[in-house]
Order: C-alpha cells, then sequence, then structure tokens
C-alpha cells in the first residue's frame, strides 16, 4: 500500500503551543519504540528502502518502506509480528521481493528510535488528514538526534487535504518543512557514528580536529543533483520531477540554517548553505523559463516569493562573498586591514530559511510540483481552461414549442476538442530552446568588452539559465559532446561570477573612502582585476562562440 504524507519540524519555542493545539480534542497517546535493520555496507539505504520493527504499545509491527511517486508518497507494507522477530519471508512475491534478494551481506540493528507520539484527526473540505506530534530521541551508537515533528498524513479525499492542513499549523507554530525522514536521519547519524569510530582508532595530537571536521560533514551543504528524464515525457511531467529537485535541495539547506537537528547546539549552518540554497532557486528558475508555454503559468505569489527570498539570501550571500573572499585576497595582495562596516542584513540567513514566510512559500512549491498543469491550447479564437468554456461563449436561449419562449437558460456546452497531435518528443522540444539560448548567449559574448555593466549582468544570468538547462537536459543529450560544451560554459560562469563579486566590492569600499583611506588600495586593485577578467571573460565567450551545437 502507499502512504502520502507531510513532515514538519516543531521548534523548540513552538512546542508547548503545538501540543496544547493538538490536545484540545481528544487525542490517543502511544510510545513507539523501532528498531532500524541494514547491512554494514548500507544496502537497503542505498536502494532507498527502509526495514524496521516497531513496539507499537503492546504490539509489534513489521514496516519496509520506500520512496512513491512523488515526493510526500511512500510505498508502505506492514505485518504485525509476535515479537521483536524479523521476518523477510513476508516479502515473497510483492514488489520488493528482487531487491530484497540482491541483499548480499547480514542485515543487524544499525539505529534506533524512542517516540512518544500524540494522534489527532482533522478534517478539510478536502478530505481527513491523521496528524502525528512526534517527540523523542534517534539513536545510533552512542549518538542522538531529537525528534520533534509534526506529521500530516492522508486518510481519506485528495492530497490537497495535507497542505490546507499543514499551511495554518505552520503559519501559527513557524514550522519547517524537513524532507528527511526518520530512516534517512537514522542513517546518516549512524555514519557518522562509524566515522567517529574510525577517527578516535588513529593515532596523532589532532583528533579534535578530524572529530569536528566528520560531525561538520553530517550537515554538510547539499549540492545539485542529476534528473533523470525520459523522451516520452511530457513537459508537465518534466518540470514537476525538476521542481521536485530543486525543492530538494532548497528546503534541505533551509533546513540546516533554521537549526533542524542543533537548535541551541551546534551552528551547522553557513555560508556555503545560503550558497546551495540560491543555487537550488535559480536552477528553478532556469527550469521555468526553459518549460514557459508548455506549462501553465507559474502562479504570481510563487515568482513573488522567488523574487523577495532570493534578494533576501543574496544580501547575506554579498556579505559572506566580502568577508571570506574578497577582504583576504586584498590583504594578501598588501592592503592594510580595514574594519568591516558594512551594514549587516535586514536578516539573517537563519531568521529568513525558518521565518513564517519563506517556509510558507516551500510548501506552496511542494504542492505545485506535484502536479504541474500543462499549458492551455487555444482554439477557434476561445479559451478553454481545464475543461472550461470561457465566458465569452454565447448564451443560447431555449423556445418552447409553439414558438413561445421559455426562460432564459444559460447552459454549459464543452465542446468536442480536436484529437491531440503526435507529442513531440521532449528532446526535440527542449533541444530546439537550448539552441536559441545557446545562440542569444553566444552572439552578444562575442561582444563583450563593448557592453555595459547592466548588460553584463543580464548577459551573465542569461549563461547561468543556459547552464542549469542543460543539466536538466542531460540524460535526453550525448554524453560525451556534453562535457567539452560544459567546460567551455563552466570557464564562462567562472569569471562572470568573479566579475559580480568584485563588483559588489567595489561598491563597498567605494563607501569606505570617506573614513578609511586604504579603500583607495581596494579600489585600484579590484579595477585592475576587472580589466583582467573582461579579457579573460572575453576569450572565454569567443571559445564558447566557436563550438558546435551537438543538441539537435
Amino acid at each position: 500500500m502507499s502512504e502520502q504524507e507531510l513532515k514538519l519540524h516543531v521548534p523548540t519555542a513552538s512546542r508547548q503551543a503545538v501540543l496544547r493545539e493538538i490536545k484540545q480534542r481528544e487525542a490517543t497517546r502511544i510510545r513507539l519504540h523501532a528498531m532500524y535493520f541494514d547491512t554494514p555496507e548500507r544496502e537497503l539505504a542505498r536502494a532507498r528502502i527502509a526495514i524496521r520493527l516497531r513496539q507499537e504499545g503492546r504490539d509489534w509491527v513489521q514496516t519496509l518502506k520506500m520512496p512513491g511517486i512523488n515526493a510526500i508518497t511512500r510505498i508502505e507494507l506492514n505485518h504485525p509480528r509476535p515479537g521483536p522477530v524479523l521476518d523477510l519471508s513476508v516479502y515473497a512475491g510483492t514488489e520488493v521481493e528482487a531487491a530484497l534478494a540482491a541483499v548480499k551481506g547480514e542485515l543487524g540493528l544499525r539505529y534506533e528510535t524512542d517516540v512518544q507520539r500524540l494522534l489527532r484527526k482533522v478534517r478539510t473540505r478536502f478530505g481527513t488528514v491523521e496528524l502525528a506530534y512526534d517527540t523523542g530521541i534517534l539513536r545510533a551508537g552512542a549518538l542522538e538526534l531529537p525528534i520533534s515533528e509534526l506529521e500530516f498524513e492522508l486518510v481519506s479525499g485528495r492530497p490537497a487535504a495535507i497542505f490546507a492542513s499543514a499551511r495554518g499549523w505552520q503559519q501559527r507554530h513557524s514550522l519547517v518543512l524537513d524532507p528527511r525522514s526518520k530512516s534517512e536521519r537514522g542513517d546518516a547519524l549512524a555514519q557518522l557514528a562509524q566515522r567517529l569510530a574510525d577517527v578516535d582508532a588513529l593515532p596523532g595530537d589532532d583528533l579534535e580536529a578530524r572529530r569536528a571536521q566528520a560531525i561538520a560533514q553530517f550537515w554538510a551543504p547539499r549540492g545539485a543533483a542529476a534528473v533523470k528524464l525520459r523522451d516520452d515525457m511530457t513537459p508537465s511531467q518534466a518540470m514537476g520531477r525538476i521542481a521536485a529537485e530543486c525543492l530538494d535541495q532548497i528546503a534541505r539547506n533551509a533546513a540546516v540554517l533554521a537549526e533542524v537537528d542543533t537548535e541551541g547546539v551546534y551552528r551547522a549552518g553557513n555560508s556555503e548553505h545560503v550558497h546551495q540554497l540560491r543555487v537550488g532557486v535559480r536552477r528553478l528558475r532556469s527550469a521555468w523559463k526553459l518549460f514557459d508555454g508548455w506549462i501553465a503559468p507559474v502562479p504570481d505569489a510563487m515568482l513573488q516569493g522567488v523574487r523577495t527570498h532570493f534578494a533576501a539570501f543574496g544580501a547575506n550571500r554579498d556579505q559572506d562573498v566580502l568577508n571570506e573572499t574578497v577582504a583576504p585576497a586584498l590583504i594578501r595582495a598588501g592592503m592594510p586591514v580595514i574594519p568591516m562596516e558594512a551594514a549587516p542584513p535586514e536578516q539573517d540567513a537563519q531568521t529568513i530559511a525558518g521565518g513564517k514566510a519563506f517556509q510558507a512559500w516551500l510548501l506552496e512549491l511542494l504542492e505545485w510540483s506535484l502536479d504541474v498543469p500543462p499549458a492551455v491550447p487555444a482554439g477557434n479564437g476561445q479559451t478553454i481552461a481545464n475543461g472550461t468554456p470561457s465566458d465569452a461563449a454565447p448564451e443560447p436561449a431555449i423556445r418552447l414549442e409553439g414558438g413561445v419562449a421559455g426562460p432564459s437558460v444559460k447552459p454549459t456546452i464543452i465542446p468536442m476538442l480536436a484529437p491531440e497531435p503526435d507529442p513531440q518528443r521532449l528532446h526535440k522540444q527542449l533541444a530546439r530552446r537550448l539552441h536559441r539560448w545557446h545562440s542569444k548567449v553566444a552572439d552578444q559574448g562575442t561582444q563583450f568588452a563593448t557592453l555595459d555593466i547592466p548588460t553584463r549582468h543580464e548577459l551573465r544570468k542569461r549563461g547561468k539559465r543556459l547552464r542549469y538547462s542543460l543539466a536538466f537536459a542531460e540524460s535526453l543529450l550525448p554524453s560525451g559532446k556534453l562535457r567539452g560544451y560544459r567546460k567551455l560554459l563552466s570557464k564562462v560562469q567562472d569569471v562572470l561570477g568573479e566579475i559580480n563579486d568584485l563588483a559588489v566590492a567595489k561598491e563597498y569600499y567605494e563607501s569606505c573612502t570617506a573614513t578609511h583611506p586604504q579603500a583607495w588600495f581596494a579600489l585600484g586593485w579590484i579595477s585592475a582585476r576587472l580589466d583582467e577578467l573582461a579579457d579573460e571573460a572575453q576569450k572565454a565567450f569567443d571559445n564558447l562562440a566557436r563550438s558546435k551545437p551537438f543538441w539537435k
């Protein structure tokens, strides 16, 4: 069977309020102790399968879970057990038999959860949802992580019921979207426990540094991942898959910044998490451009949210680049230290990531990505939206026998639709658009030396859009030729990225000249470096323009 659920992290400051609201109506309390199993080589985790034995009150249940068709769907197989005995024979003849038969290693206990759960059902106009408020511990060896999450599982009705309920709770209690399941967090914690054991076994005086490095790796930034598209996909299906990947990159980095695992204990989020979050947003915006005209227009509220939040995180990113990249380079070049007096952003990245507005936007994006609406074709001058004729359709009167006019009736008439044309292969659609974008970037890039600053900035954004879109289409393109072209495009992006960073820094140091004369050193160095980079950019664009389009 499959289940559809959404999980939101409950911050410390919100837990009492969530508890009170859950208890406003009759709620069921139950203790859940679960043991999760895998081989030493993590064969199940690599196959995206989780197997557990869980004691639910006095009862034992064996459960296998694996991903479903989208981000909120899971395949779940439950079997009552007489006790803590794992029985793999129950999966004979099921859809997971082949995957389990391929497991070579011996299964053993990998990690555990110990949770107090409060259950309550809520009804919305879209259906019924079961709320499960879990608090407790996730344990792997001597390591522990807190569990504080509110799950929304669809009991009956449509998935919209999950989001209708979740939005209210998220806004009232500042809840945070966390795409990770308990099993994913547990597997990662077990890996950390093993890494720390390996570190402790090695001799050396730098033990603490090596342990700190291993711990930091646990919350490493989530970078971009490949997207597997099929040539028989519709643009809506392809966009949905791409949006899900971009959202995962955004939400995971945001969860670290919002201190989901580390609140009040350890500041895991850093400038690279902000950078990767912004990369996820840029990839999403590029995908929207790539599929423009093939899917229905993206809702205005979602577009405005992108602009607002991207700009807010961008202010934090600019500050980080200035402090961590440009200023150290200037000091190495001989500039006397200038106290950093740049005005801090209105909000820090942690506050934005855990804020109600940004988290509400993530929920909106998640719901939209589950069923991306296609573009609506126009026919006979009349726009048909979701099977409903335009309001401009005529309103015929119905006449009774004998020619006596009856009451005016406004029937709905659904016209006979023409047969659907043969669908275009996805790779052909993408290839044509990628070729046009390449031509625009290459043609404009060959004139780079003559472009003004705003035009160069726009060209940089077009280049990023092309780069991200090529990555989305990668599974439909010849990999060998793609690597060479991507190298050329990456060179362009690297140079333009440094130019952009120095342009931001230049504005800051210009504001410092009145109080810090050494800022003139910075401006001179930046100007000289910008001249060098302009030459490098011109060469990079010339090389790109000479490349042959391989995607046709």
